[in-house]
């Protein structure tokens, strides 16, 4: 399975609380925070809700 690496390069104060939360069901806390998920519709969905908070790379 194909797996995408998450960075998270924007701070999250003064974001929705929503996206707040997408960002920490991913596993971002702070800035430079990354990971690596399944590169399935569930996280798709999750990084274009953020998609102006993180950095995405195909791992």
């Amino acid at each position: 399975m194909e797996q995408i690496k998450l960075k998270l390069v924007r701070s999250l104060i003064g974001n929705k609380k929503d996206q707040i939360a997408t960002a920490h069901s991913l596993g971002l806390n702070k800035i430079g925070d990354e990971t690596v998920q399944p590169n399935n519709d569930q996280t798709k969905g999750k990084v274009a809700k953020i998609n102006h908070l993180i950095e995405v790379v195909e791992a």
